[in-house]
């Protein structure tokens, strides 16, 4: 009897030494789980254009050749007006308003009130575009720190009235660029240009009369 009690005493302490593993491997899995769960669905990863040769890339980084794309796309998009100014660029603004924070969205609404109160968008048509030879170089991004850039771009700014030229000028726009991420469905780049970090500067190219 002493041996018969004996045996089932052992095969109980098993069967609950199984059950405390088994418990156990429920609350590993569920803890897997979790962690699956809460990993990030996406990842964006910069690779600069040049795929010549291979490159190291930390997937949280920015290339100073994606701020560079990013802002003159952005900035190029919110200066063409195809039909009128006072129309075209209001829209701009708002369609873009996901790729700007919000105190340069502020700085660009007053702008436009102030440049349509002084009748400088009624029927103006406009476009930018790279100054030939200057367009992404290693001197055109300056890296303020790990998530804040400024861009210089050379753009020249073409504008026309009723068909006419009235305005073809050379100017360099530092822009402010942070990084913003988000809002990917809105957003995709994850970064935000933050109005000029200083004016915009007036550049003489050769050939210029003074």
């Amino acid at each position: 009897m002493s041996r018969y009690r004996n045996a089932n005493a052992s095969r109980d302490a098993h069967i609950t030494t199984l059950r405390a593993l088994c418990a156990v491997l429920v609350l590993a899995c569920a803890a897997m789980w979790w962690g699956w769960y809460q990993a990030p669905k996406d990842l964006t990863i910069s690779i600069p254009p040049d795929l010549r040769s291979g490159s190291t890339q930390k997937w949280w980084e920015v290339p100073p050749s994606t701020v560079y794309a990013f802002s003159f796309y952005i900035w190029q998009q919110l200066n063409r007006w195809t039909v009128n100014g006072e129309v075209d660029y209001q829209r701009n603004i708002h369609g873009l308003q996901a790729f700007f924070t919000p105190s340069c969205r502020i700085a660009l609404s007053s702008e436009y009130d102030a440049r349509r109160n002084r009748g400088e968008l009624r029927g103006r048509v406009r476009g930018v575009f790279e100054v030939p030879g200057r367009g992404y170089r290693a001197e055109a991004i300056k890296i303020l720190g790990q998530d804040t850039w400024v861009a210089d771009l050379d753009l020249v700014i073409n504008e026309q009235y009723g068909g006419v030229d009235v305005r073809d000028v050379y100017i360099r726009y530092p822009l402010r660029v942070v990084r913003a991420d988000m809002d990917r469905e809105q957003n995709p780049f994850g970064l935000q240009i933050d109005c000029f970090e200083g004016k915009p500067q007036r550049l003489t190219m050769p050939g210029d009369t003074p």
